[in-house]
């Protein structure tokens, strides 16, 4: 079964956008590495001051492989950004029969 990777950060959410939007080609790539690496689903959110990473992964070592295979294409945009990157956290599904979306 998949996991959720969560990363919280402080950041400034529009100078990530204005970064993105200025280096489309370097963020394909690095979803061409995430795919590549497995990843299923992959956002950023923003809020005042805080970013929000969220991820789905087939498990929590094919998102390390990724973040070490693609850590110096995503330094520049977080540094870009402002972002200070707390550790993240990996959550695994729990089976409560109460699903609802995502194909439930």
């Amino acid at each position: 079964m998949s996991v959720i990777m969560l990363q919280w950060a402080k950041g400034d959410p529009q100078r990530l956008e204005e970064y993105a939007a200025q280096n489309r080609e370097g963020i394909q790539e690095i979803i061409a590495q995430a795919k590549e690496h497995g990843v299923i689903a992959h956002r950023f959110y923003g809020s005042e001051g805080q970013i929000l990473i969220a991820d789905e992964w087939p498990d929590e070592e094919s998102f390390v492989r990724f973040a070490e295979a693609a850590g110096s294409r995503i330094e520049p945009m977080f540094q870009a950004a402002g972002v200070t990157v707390e550790p993240y956290t990996i959550w695994r599904k729990l089976e409560t029969h109460d699903d609802v979306g995502w194909g439930a």
